[in-house]
């Protein structure tokens, strides 16, 4: 079964949950890093682990360095579009606009994340947080027609607990 023959309500597989804790794991290390707790996994469509990424804006000083803009990127220089098709993006947290688009314009696959990107606005207005810069908006409103699963309950609680730890509130 290709991931455009997976229902959208199936129950996610357990090499989806592993990818999707790879992505809390790599949000962690994010934190860790000094950057804000975001991770993201780009699995192939045999389930082969093709690239991974974690947030880099604040180190670098870019705030474009976001995981998924960079897996879309690396996709768009060693992948065929074929095999972009046919992957998956693992996230711990929803596209941003930024990074929905790279998604479509590059042509990668399903996207599964782990926290909405209403939850994560939820999150940070009661973390006193001052609202982005950049307006929320669901990747299906940016990429129409695209495979979109999130978010997943438990785990987006251990995302929720990353970004109280950014903010110095755990």
């Amino acid at each position: 079964m290709t991931q455009d023959e997976i229902p959208l309500d199936a129950p996610l597989s357990d090499a989806d949950l592993g990818h999707l804790r790879r992505c809390v794991e790599l949000a962690a290390e994010a934190l860790e890093a000094g950057d804000w707790p975001f991770g993201s996994v780009l699995v192939g469509g045999d389930g082969t682990v093709l690239a991974e990424d974690r947030n880099r804006e604040v180190s670098l000083g870019d705030p474009t360095r976001h995981p998924e803009f960079e897996l879309a990127r690396w996709a768009a220089t060693e992948l065929t579009p074929e095999a972009r098709a046919a992957a998956t993006v693992y996230t711990s947290g929803e596209h941003c606009p930024m990074c929905s688009a790279a998604h479509g314009w590059v042509g990668l696959g399903r996207i599964v994340y782990v926290s909405s990107a209403e939850q994560t606005a939820s999150w940070y207005k009661e973390l006193g947080v001052a609202p982005s810069a950049v307006r929320a908006i669901p990747i299906m409103d940016v990429v129409p027609g695209l495979p979109v699963r999130g978010p997943v309950p438990g785990l987006d609680e251990e995302v929720h607990d990353l970004h109280r730890r950014s903010r110095g509130q755990a």
